[in-house]
């Protein structure tokens, strides 16, 4: 991975996981991609050529947890998803609390009349936008 500025971030369940591309200069993100998962597992061939195509920065994976703080299936989910990509993929993975990103992305996307396909991208857009406005303000 080289610094290009370009992050990609990621909302990782059980049976998709959405996908995002964003930068620095902008700090803004866009949805790209959702990528099926079997069993809490992506197609990590697919999800490799997204990170070899954009040659990221860095990689942002969303944690899901309770309103309370407390975790939960999908927090362990999404922990085990980001200790797999920093292993295959060798760059830096970050972490952030993606408390109601989830609701947000499908508010966004009923919105703007899109198919409730791409809500697992807009999460993970949702995501790392967040992420970009606090490390690069």
């Amino acid at each position: 991975m080289s610094a290009t500025g370009t992050y990609l971030g990621f909302d990782a369940g059980e049976k998709r996981l959405g996908v995002a591309v964003g930068e620095t200069v902008t700090g803004h993100a866009r949805a790209l991609a959702v990528i099926t998962c079997r069993q809490g597992t992506p197609d990590w061939s697919r999800l490799q050529g997204l990170i070899d195509g954009w040659g990221p920065e860095g990689l942002i994976v969303g944690i899901p947890r309770h309103a309370d703080g407390r975790d939960s299936h999908s927090t362990r989910l999404a922990e085990r998803f980001a200790g797999e990509l920093a292993r295959r993929s060798g760059g830096s993975v970050h972490r952030i609390d993606e408390h109601l990103s989830s609701h947000a992305a499908r508010d966004a996307v009923r919105g703007r009349g899109q198919r409730p396909e791409v809500i697992d991208a807009e999460a993970a857009r949702i995501i790392l936008e967040t992420w970009l406005s606090e490390h690069f303000p």
